[in-house]
């Protein structure tokens, strides 16, 4: 990198850098510090093994995501350096004594300096590196500055049920890494459990059920599940990747219900002689059992907790239940580990008087036991909360489709458990939250990707909320653009990344003010169907005669509009424009819609400011709710790669003459035979061409096509023009890829420059 912030940018770096979560303090300075193959990544004389590894990992991570080709160096840092540094005493402003471990310090000047209150707060600053270096223009630089950056939680989790659906290694490895580019620091793995008996004729024989650890242990043969489970050998590359990426593993062995792969396994240990996915605690072989289980894996574990299970057991059972709770808890302890478990004192026992009380709750149910009763009772609990926090993939039930990102970000933080439940914000005993994925309906056959797909539509605006509620802002579509723009991190290829900004070229309506009649709630705007984000959406209230309009600034042609509706679609509305945003005209119609999704109306080229859907009727009991409204120009170039053979400056770069805004332009370096290209992405059939040209303007030029870029075809001339403006040539129906102006001659002594390169279907 770069030995000096770039001496021409004098402006103070106000805005802080764009990383997923957003920083708790910024203080910026002036310039950019660029990184450059001279870079290296230095650790001081005595580092520990841990830091000299996140040195290792920092240098292949930047050569994954950028061009860099960092050295790694034991020393004293020169400037252009990254330099990694612990040091428990440092300043970490307003963070918390307990979570310093996870604080850091993020100095850019002429180099690098990363400082945190441990390996692990080093290892969080270097992601923060890596995603301001991701997210700038140049994917070398980042802006002169200092961040001071800390967690509000100490535990920022995901839980993931492999018990009723095997994920496999490869899964686990990338969401772990996942975790850490997010700076989430817990997994838990809940490793056993089993389908709905009523969806196998009742009969728990028939019942799928699995258990996912695989010992080599002769008195365990036959427990691990046929159709995937973990070998030690899995298990620890698991917890090497957590351990190198910040993130702790929770393994849940969870009993005395969801235990069928343990009834298989001894059906004489099952309620009911074995009918039955609860286990039968009246019997003492049954807790032998159990204890050997734990002790066979616990040594496995090399995090400090491990999860007991221990909800939705029958109540009738109280007293066997807190028997088994108490006695459970404290062998786990004796194995050198703390415990958790799933909060249900209220629903079996009513009150926690006989508890052992050094057991920290997930508070998942409000009934069961809620945040509230656990705090009361002297619980450290994490929010759990299955109304909020529950995804039960295409169940029908729970967030089937995905936790809504824009309802997280915007109305929900840790202390939220709802029902009249909440917590006192940094209430001191909640520890922080843990959403969790039940695979409840396997059965369906979904895949581990698929799950991944309703997981990514949320997990950014959790890991923000949960790392610092109020940091991140109101804003939640620019939110989504950080996001998209440092992606899912290094390491993590195998998780498809579908937060993306999906602009589609040529949509006039793309950023432009939207309102609408109606909106259900906070964070569902008008604004978010124009943002390309795919995961927010507009809602209207529950009525039928709703609208959503767009203000294309000024007067556009456009031939379609595309939809994309989220479940509360609509049945009939129309398409309407105006030029004046009161007297509208219809120009489509949709009649007897009975399904979500994309929706596209195609209709004669209509020029207009302003377009908006008309609802007349719902498709549902909701209101009306769109992912996206996208206006569709029938320019062929519009959002288009463009390339010219110069530029004038970088602020003038060819994409200026595609990008539907005619307040920019392209113009050319001042010689003669300079020109333009579109790439329109494919074949494409068009009439006409239309050009606007600024006051310099081409004399002399032809227009040419080419359908691979080296082969070009002249279908119009223009020759002898005297003035800027538009100009629209027209030519016979012309198909190909490429579309180009080639300058012949000047019509002033600079170069050539265009507002817009428009290409007429």
């Amino acid at each position: 990198m770069g030995s000096t912030p770039e001496a021409e940018t004098a402006q103070v770096n106000s805005a802080p850098p764009g990383v997923v979560p957003a920083l708790q303090k910024w203080s910026g300075g002036t310039g950019r510090l660029v990184l450059s193959a001279r870079s290296r990544v230095v650790v001081p004389v005595g580092a520990s093994t841990g830091l000299q590894q996140l040195a290792k990992q920092v240098a292949a991570d930047a050569a994954e995501l950028t061009t860099l080709r960092p050295t790694v160096f034991t020393g004293t840092p020169a400037a252009g350096d990254i330099s990694l540094k612990v040091d428990t005493a440092a300043d970490f402003g307003s963070a918390k004594t307990a979570l310093k471990p996870e604080a850091y310090r993020l100095d850019v000047g002429s180099d690098v300096e990363i400082v945190g209150g441990s390996d692990k707060g080093a290892y969080y600053g270097s992601r923060s590196l890596l995603q301001a270096v991701v997210s700038s223009s140049d994917r070398l630089s980042l802006p002169v500055g200092t961040a001071v950056d800390y967690p509000d939680y100490a535990v920022r989790g995901f839980m993931l049920d492999v018990g009723r659906k095997f994920f496999t290694p490869q899964y686990i490895q990338a969401q772990l890494r996942w975790m850490g580019w997010l700076k989430m620091n817990t997994l838990q793995i809940h490793l056993n459990d089993n389908l709905f008996s009523s969806h196998y004729d009742n009969d728990y024989a028939k019942t799928p059920a699995a258990f996912r650890l695989a010992s080599t242990n002769p008195a365990f043969a036959g427990l691990a599940a046929k159709d995937g489970a973990y070998t030690r050998a899995d298990w620890d590359s698991f917890e090497t990747t957590a351990a190198n990426n910040g993130v702790t593993i929770i393994p849940e062995i969870d009993s005395p219900a969801h235990s069928l792969a343990f009834v298989h396994f001894k059906p004489e240990l099952g309620l009911n002689n074995g009918a039955s996915d609860h286990l039968d605690l009246s019997k003492p072989a049954t807790t032998d059992f159990m204890k050997r289980v734990f002790a066979e894996f616990t040594p496995w574990f090399r995090g400090p907790t491990v999860h007991i299970g221990m909800d939705e057991y029958p109540s009738s059972l109280k007293a066997e239940y807190k028997t088994y709770f108490n006695t459970m808890a404290s062998y786990v302890r004796s194995l050198g580990k703390s415990v958790n478990a799933w909060g249900s004192i209220s629903q079996m026992s009513g009150s926690a008087d006989g508890y052992d009380k050094n057991v920290v709750m997930n508070s998942w149910n409000n009934g069961w036991y809620s945040a509230t009763a656990a705090v009361a009772d002297g619980y450290k609990v994490i929010n759990s909360n299955d109304g909020l926090l529950y995804v039960v993939p295409f169940a029908g039930y729970y967030h089937d489709q995905g936790l809504d990102g824009s309802y997280i970000f915007n109305s929900w933080a840790p202390n939220i458990f709802g029902g009249g439940k909440d917590l006192p914000v940094q209430d001191p005993k909640l520890l922080g939250a843990m959403p969790a994925v039940w695979n409840d309906q396997a059965w369906q056959g979904y895949t581990e990707l698929q799950v991944h797909g309703l997981i990514e539509k949320s997990f950014a605006a959790l890991a923000q909320k949960m790392w610092s509620p109020t940091a991140g802002g109101t804003d939640y579509s620019a939110f989504l653009r950080k996001v998209a723009t440092v992606g899912q991190g290094p390491g993590t290829s195998y998780l498809p990344d579908t937060i993306t900004l999906n602009h589609t070229p040529g949509d006039l309506a793309y950023g432009h003010p939207a309102t609408a009649s109606s909106t259900e709630a906070s964070g569902l705007d008008a604004a978010n169907a124009v943002d390309a984000f795919d995961a927010t959406r507009w809602a209207s209230s529950y009525s039928d005669s709703q609208w959503l309009k767009v203000d294309l600034g000024s007067s556009k042609t456009f031939t379609s509009v595309r939809l994309n509706w989220q479940n509360a679609y609509g049945k009939d509305y129309d398409i309407q424009t105006s030029n004046d945003g009161t007297t509208w005209t219809t120009v489509a119609q949709r009649r007897g819609r009975t399904t979500a999704g994309l929706d596209t109306l195609t209709f004669p080229a209509t020029t207009a400011r302003y377009v908006r859907m008309q609802g007349i009727t719902r498709g549902t009991t909701f209101g009306y709710s769109l992912y996206s409204f996208e206006v569709i120009s029938d320019d062929l170039a519009q959002g288009r790669a463009a390339t010219a053979s110069s530029t004038e400056a970088l602020s003038l770069p060819a994409a200026n003459a595609v990008d539907g805004d005619d307040a920019t332009r392209w113009a050319s370096t001042y010689s003669d035979n300079q020109w333009l290209k579109v790439d329109l992405g494919s074949s494409k059939t068009f009439t006409s061409v239309r050009l606007n040209w600024e006051s310099a303007y081409g004399k002399d030029y032809d227009i040419q096509t080419s359908n691979d870029g080296t082969t070009w075809t002249t279908v119009a001339q223009r020759r002898g023009r005297t003035t800027a403006g538009l100009d629209t040539l027209t030519f016979p129906a012309t198909t190909a890829r490429y579309i180009r102006m080639q300058g012949i001659t000047r019509g002033t002594g600079y170069g050539y420059s265009l507002y817009s390169f428009q290409v007429r279907a």
